[in-house]
């Protein structure tokens, strides 16, 4: 079926005198996009950006949360640490959620854009959290060792604050799978310019991703630790929202893959394929395989 519709998009491309990508990619509305219009560096330029910002959000978090758990929440080194594995732990797995919902159902350009504006609702609540005292147990003076402080935290108050990272590790859920093969989308594989210019592109991004990492565990653990939390979740948190703003201006220009249907349904398949034939015999042949051989391989490759 995508042999088909490549082949489609690139006789129409001939017909009118414009060339087409060949990889399949669309615009939001489903239609075959132009090559000299879309994608390539005017697209990835509003996407590398976004990266820079969300790792700056999310290193300027982990970096200091024992931290803040032990000396502003009053929790034992012991809580706070569990608490805070617990938290990666769950950063590190809504993602799999994330990719689902981009394959199966939405593409990635909405999950990311509905993941990132949670991801942005979970740094404002964050932020709130930190700077009002409403909603942070009182200080025991830096004299005191957290542990023997008895001014701890009412129910209400610990939970707003988890609710709030959790919001943030429900949003890396959907951002993090796809906004990197959004960025990889841009390229289009059928075309050698293009696919040299990917390697390039994910150069970048591995740039942005250590710009950033390098940016929160220096200047963003020193606002934090000398001019205070609020303002230290502040930065990143409107950072993160200007490049969500950014990422939007380049919309017109992204490619996307359209949504190819569940990875599970297909992985389910296999292994009912898999139990279905366990006793069946492999044959001598490969052709009765029904396989491609290496030659025919090469050859789809080099075209």
């Amino acid at each position: 079926m995508t042999m088909t519709m490549e082949r489609v998009v690139e006789e129409n491309g001939k017909m009118r005198g414009v060339e087409y990508t060949k990889d399949g990619t669309v615009d939001l509305k489903g239609n075959p996009v132009l090559r000299s219009n879309t994608g390539r560096w005017r697209a990835t330029s509003f996407i590398v950006g976004y990266e820079a910002f969300e790792r700056m959000a999310f290193y300027g978090i982990s970096t200091n949360l024992v931290l803040y758990l032990t000396r502003k929440l009053h929790e034992g080194t012991v809580k706070s640490s569990k608490n805070f594995t617990n938290w990666v732990g769950t950063v590190w797995l809504t993602p799999i959620l994330g990719a689902y919902f981009a394959d199966a159902h939405l593409g990635r350009y909405w999950t990311f854009i509905i993941s990132a504006f949670i991801y942005l609702g979970g740094m404002s609540s964050l932020t709130l959290v930190v700077s009002l005292k409403s909603l942070r147990p009182p200080s025991c003076g830096d004299s005191i060792k957290d542990m023997d402080c008895d001014k701890q935290a009412s129910p209400f108050q610990v939970g707003i604050f988890y609710c709030a990272l959790y919001i943030i590790a429900l949003g890396t859920g959907g951002t993090k799978p796809n906004i990197s093969t959004m960025g990889a989308d841009q390229f289009d594989e059928f075309e050698p310019t293009e696919k040299t210019q990917k390697i390039s592109f994910f150069k970048w991004w591995v740039f942005s991703i250590f710009f950033g990492t390098l940016f929160a565990s220096t200047f963003l653990v020193y606002i934090q630790d000398h001019a205070g939390w609020g303002l230290g979740y502040g930065l990143p948190t409107i950072g993160l929202f200007l490049s969500i703003l950014v990422f939007l201006a380049g919309s017109r220009y992204y490619r996307h893959q359209p949504a190819s249907g569940s990875p599970l349904t297909k992985m389910a398949r296999v292994l009912i394929a898999t139990i279905r034939k366990w006793n069946v015999v492999v044959p001598d042949d490969s052709k009765e395989l029904h396989e491609l051989n290496l030659d025919v391989l090469l050859n789809i490759w080099e075209d």
